[in-house]
């Protein structure tokens, strides 16, 4: 009898060791880490983030690992959700689009607070990370079409691999690691409603829910409780419940021939992915041709079916909320054009609310290409074209945004990004101990002592 998908997953995540990544994997999980962090740093006052917080101290509990930031010391469990949501309650983390879309990134929390909790060295933590990019991001090929084109969410990704980064640091065998798959994607499936329509504070939580959930299953099949095996392929299983269309060796073969954290992506926005070539593309026409908002008379984008699905919905054009504002196109555009930036404060109530946006918004217009449809996800290409109220036409085309690994960030962009969500809490030597730490890491023989540093 061939072996479980899962069981294959497990061989290769047991087995992973420091000694087998390269340089470039190594160099890569810095990068995320610290952008990562800033992004924690950016959800540090965050409503949603707080809530969190106040319902999980007022609980108590054993202080295995600490909250990102605060310094707060709770159960593992628990700390996992909240930095996961802290990393990304902004929508600025990581971002990696193929059949599907997912933030690995999201992951990371799983190895810190896991990590904690057996008083890891970095290096461990590395390879953990390493296989939450790893597994997230081949998951995002594996069904055909993706699982957000079957009206599911991507945390019904996520929840099979958390677990996997949660046991390697536990020290699971291979058997207990089949087990901690099978536990968390029993009942982890995520259904598309967060992301569609009126967004709410679960956009952003219910992947973080799944990091949680996994790390959960993990702590459970350390100590003995079984998970289905067959998940995946099995009878009622993940791809028997979903339908056909699967592509098996997208999940699992190849592995260890080289890292997917090298094939991920950066945001230079705190928007919805696929905003990202539009925004750049509109930055680059107004900024290029001196575009003053009172010229403008309308304004095209040309983009891919899904992208006019998810993000010019009726909803999108009068949001209420952080959450559906940077999750609608019109918005951005708009406040591209009316600010000529888009920044974290561009979903600030005052500009969410602001009057001149009300009747702006309705000029910014979205067209599907069977042209553009062709070329995703390869490509996520872009054309912006404005008419001015003097008969002018201006127009640029994109395929691919700032952060993308064709054009990634530099670290000085990772650290201007840092630098500007951390404002207000730490000092000018503060963020460059973190920086310097950061990109230091691997001769950390302690994960607390990694965390501790990060309080403010």
């Amino acid at each position: 009898m061939s072996q479980t998908i899962s069981r294959k997953i497990a061989q290769f995540a047991v087995n992973l060791r420091y000694e087998d990544l390269t340089d470039a994997a190594v160099n890569e999980v810095k990068r995320y880490l610290y952008d990562s962090i800033g992004c924690a740093y950016g959800g540090y006052h965050t409503k949603d983030v707080n809530i969190l917080r106040i319902i999980y101290t007022g609980m108590g509990g054993r202080e295995e690992a600490a909250l990102i930031g605060f310094g707060d010391r709770m159960p593992a469990v628990n700390a996992t959700l909240v930095n996961s949501l802290m990393i990304r309650a902004l929508d600025f983390n990581d971002i990696y689009w193929k059949e599907d879309p997912s933030h690995p990134s999201d992951v990371i929390p799983a190895a810190l607070a896991v990590g904690e909790m057996v008083n890891a060295s970095m290096k461990d933590v590395i390879v953990a990370i390493v296989l939450a990019y790893e597994f997230e991001m081949r998951l995002c090929e594996f069904a055909v079409p993706g699982v957000r084109e079957r009206k599911w969410h991507h945390a019904t990704l996520t929840q099979f691999v958390s677990p996997v980064v949660a046991g390697k640091l536990l020290g699971l065998t291979e058997d207990q690691m089949v087990n901690a798959i099978g536990i968390s994607g029993c009942h982890n499936h995520t259904i598309g409603c967060p992301t569609a329509g009126m967004l709410t504070m679960m956009k952003n939580t219910v992947d973080p829910m799944a990091v949680q959930a996994g790390v959960f299953a993990s702590l459970m099949a350390q100590k003995g409780y079984s998970g289905t095996e067959a998940v995946f392929e099995g009878k009622e299983g993940f791809m028997d419940v979903f339908g056909e269309g699967w592509d098996e060796n997208k999940l699992i073969g190849g592995l260890g021939d080289s890292f997917k954290i090298l094939e991920c992506s950066m945001k230079a926005f705190p928007t919805e992915a696929l905003t990202h070539t539009h925004i750049t593309a509109t930055l680059k026409v107004v900024t290029e041709n001196d575009i003053k908002p009172d010229d403008v008379e309308e304004v095209i984008v040309t983009t891919i079916a899904r992208a006019c699905d998810i993000l010019f919905d009726p909803h999108k054009y009068e949001p209420e909320t952080r959450e559906t504002a940077d999750h609608s196109l019109p918005y951005c555009i708009a406040r591209a054009i009316l600010d000529r930036k888009i920044t974290t404060q561009t979903f600030d109530d005052e500009k969410i609310h602001d009057p001149r946006l009300k009747e702006f918004i309705y000029k910014i217009k979205g067209e599907a290409s069977e042209e553009f449809e062709k070329m995703f996800p390869a490509k996520q290409p872009s054309r912006v074209t404005v008419r001015t109220k003097q008969g002018k036409e201006y127009s640029v085309y994109l395929e691919y945004p700032k952060g993308d690994p064709r054009e990634p960030m530099t670290v000085e962009d990772l650290e201007a990004k840092f630098n500007a969500l951390s404002d207000g809490l730490l000092s000018t030597s503060a963020r460059k101990s973190i920086k310097d730490m950061v990109f230091t890491c691997e001769s950390m023989e302690s994960v607390r002592n990694f965390m501790d540093k990060l309080t403010v």
